[in-house]
């Protein structure tokens, strides 16, 4: 239960062009109704009293099966009308029909055989077809490491449901590898692919929805939403990186989990239901150990290409030899010169965007905020502007300082990825750059484009967020390198260890994909720390017997579940009563197994010019705190002005 109005729920499962009832797209269909000899025939006569009819049937002659009426007008520069004349002769016929707009329809692959199994594989193919096989629900965990060939299992499932008569959905975490799975789809099976995800055109998602509708397709991609496609007679839904926080939405109710969706889906339509990651989640892993799911496990790379080896630079060293701050080591540098020297790719991670992330006085020290909310403008040297990644504001640098209005020169601080591709460019003349972060990757299609640029090799080092870190294939990238691996660490979030080990490992997975071996290194202030030092050694199991020991001590999840309940408006001091208020009545109404966390400011205290209370309840059951709340609502009413979000197994308890 994610305590959400119905309305809303059905918003988030109907695509907009099926609830707006968008309507069907036709065009005009030419075809031909003469012979190809009497065709020409024509042709000739009109060459000179008609040029325009005679433009047209040449183009129909090309056209083997007819042309859309618009491509025909395209290609023979040619009116309509002449077309209707042509019509009206009985010459061409026009008909009116309903083109795709199924993305990607058109685009051919090379055909792709199934590959020999390593018998690791074998095994998790065994233990999936089975279930196939006997028609039941049941949840594998695939877990295996980075480049591990998860993939082809995926792949070979897919076939093996198909051949069985049922549909297939496959979720990945992001829009980009969306793109790339299609390819591996499309080169696989003459199966036709739905694609389903938030950029689409609404009239793409009616065609599509409808197509999964009728059984016409059986195949469907996506993101999360995905999830909620009218597929028929499904057998198998694989969650691809199932680990992944963009799974969970978090920025409207309701607050749901594409991964826990699909699982409960799995077992209404008692289908087999496949999570594969190398970094599972706790909680998945912690089913897996207790028996709720099966478990296969992938712990070795294909022959001739193996783990990357991994040196964890002290960053605390750099700066005593810098005298001073530095972003690049110089075993780094060193690294990074020797790929360029030798033809191959490197990938460089910093999670956080822009040029500077901080503009300070020097008089007074304060940094320029957003002014509606509680964070620093970055400074984006491309648009010589501030911006707040939080409600989009963008302005000037200011000339004076707006706390103390002192005129001195402000200072910038902080590095963002826009800086590290400035800053290679200075130290490499001529080096080739890339970057993927949010700025670069804002209009559709820009992401795809620049990952197919990079893989065909028109740069020679890709700078980038997490986005780079998702389960990208780069055969050609030999070095990684994590600058800064440790900044998300400090935050006050019981999954701040297990965030941090998931995407240093998946972007250290990201080098030595192909024949060539991989490198990868990483920059911390912290090298002794376990968390960072597991991560290195790509060694899962051992963070997991830590993590899951202090989960227990903590009563933190698996062993629990948490509800997030987030209070906001103008008025800081009214939201702050009625949280509190909130907070109190709640307390009074669970068990004494339950425990309910006080009132506090959120990670983010202020956003949109509202400010933001919040506090947590963990216990053993969703259901006893949706009671509760039932209780508080039927005798306590919030202020005027006053908003209430709830957030069902929240992915950050901070923010």
């Amino acid at each position: 239960c994610y305590v959400c109005p119905l309305g809303k729920v059905l918003k988030t499962m109907l695509p907009a062009g099926v609830r707006k009832s968008t309507k069907v797209k036709q065009q005009y269909f030419v075809s031909n109704m003469k012979a190809p000899k009497e065709m020409r025939e024509i042709c000739i006569e009109l060459r000179e009293k008609a040029p325009q009819q005679a433009a047209i049937l040449d183009q129909m002659l090309l056209a083997k099966k007819g042309m859309l009426l618009s491509e025909l007008l395209e290609a023979s520069s040619a009116q309509a009308s002449s077309v209707k004349s042509l019509a009206t002769k009985g010459i061409l016929h026009l008909e009116l029909v309903r083109p795709d707009r199924l993305p990607l329809t058109e685009e051919e692959y090379f055909k792709t055989e199934p590959k020999v199994l390593r018998e690791e594989q074998k095994l998790a193919l065994e233990a999936i077809s089975e279930t196939l096989s006997k028609n039941i629900f049941e949840t594998h965990l695939l877990h295996g490491i980075t480049g591990s060939g998860k993939t082809e299992v995926y792949l070979q499932a897919v076939d093996k449901a198909l051949q069985l008569g049922r549909g297939v959905i496959l979720l990945v975490p992001e829009i980009a590898l969306t793109t790339q799975t299609i390819q591996h789809f499309k080169s696989r099976f003459d199966e036709p692919v739905a694609v389903l995800h938030h950029r689409l055109s609404d009239g793409e998602r009616l065609d599509t929805w409808e197509k999964l509708r009728s059984g016409e397709l059986r195949i469907c991609l996506g993101a999360r939403s995905a999830i909620f496609c009218p597929m028929q007679n499904i057998g198998l839904i694989i969650v691809d990186e199932e680990h992944e926080q963009s799974y969970k939405q978090s920025d409207d109710s309701p607050c749901y989990s594409g991964r826990d969706v699909a699982i409960m889906r799995a077992k209404i339509n008692n289908c087999c239901i496949v999570l594969g990651s190398a970094t599972p989640s706790m909680e998945s892993y912690y089913n897996a150990s207790s028996g709720k799911y099966q478990i296969s496990v992938l712990s070795e790379r294909p022959e001739g290409s193996f783990l990357p080896t991994v040196t964890v630079v002290d960053m605390k060293r750099e700066f005593d030899k810098a005298k001073g701050f530095t972003l690049f080591s110089d075993t780094l540098l060193t690294k990074i010169d020797q790929r360029r020297a030798r033809g191959e790719h490197t990938i460089l991670f910093l999670n956080r965007r822009g040029y500077h992330t901080v503009l300070s006085c020097i008089s007074c020290g304060k940094s320029v905020g957003c002014p509606h909310c509680d964070a620093p403008l970055t400074f984006h040297m491309s648009d010589q502007l501030l911006a707040c990644h939080l409600c989009g504001l963008r302005q000037h640098p200011p000339r004076r300082c707006p706390s103390c209005q002192s005129e001195q020169v402000m200072k910038y601080r902080g590095i963002g990825t826009e800086k590290v591709e400035a800053m290679l460019g200075g130290i490499f003349p001529g080096l080739r750059t890339m970057r993927i972060d949010a700025d670069t990757t804002r209009h559709k299609g820009a992401m795809c484009k620049l990952i197919q640029e990079f893989r065909s090799g028109k740069a020679d080092v890709l700078i980038g967020t997490q986005m780079v870190a998702k389960g990208l294939h780069f055969p050609q990238v030999t070095l990684v390198g994590v600058l800064n691996a440790d900044s998300a660490m400090n935050i006050p979030d019981f999954r701040s260890q297990e965030s941090t080990f998931q995407l240093i490992t998946q972007v250290a997975g990201r080098a030595g994909r192909g024949l060539m071996p991989g490198e990868v290194i990483i920059q911390t202030s912290l090298p002794e720390q376990s968390t960072i030092q597991q991560a290195a050694k790509q060694d899962y199991i051992a963070f997991y017997r830590e993590e899951i020991e202090v989960r227990k001590a903590f009563n933190f999840p698996p062993f629990c579940r948490i509800v997030k309940f987030q209070f906001s408006s103008k008025d800081e001091k009214r939201v702050q009563q009625a949280a509190c208020a909130y907070a109190e009545a709640i307390a009074k109404e669970l068990a004494p197994n339950f425990h309910c966390h006080p009132a506090v400011p959120s990670g983010h205290a202020r956003v949109k010019e509202l400010y933001r209370y919040q506090f947590l309840v963990r216990g053993p059951s969703v259901s006893h705190i949706v009671q509760a709340i039932d209780k508080v609502d039927a005798k306590l009413s919030l202020p005027s002005g006053v908003f209430r979000f709830i957030d069902v197994d929240p992915s950050s308890t901070f923010f």
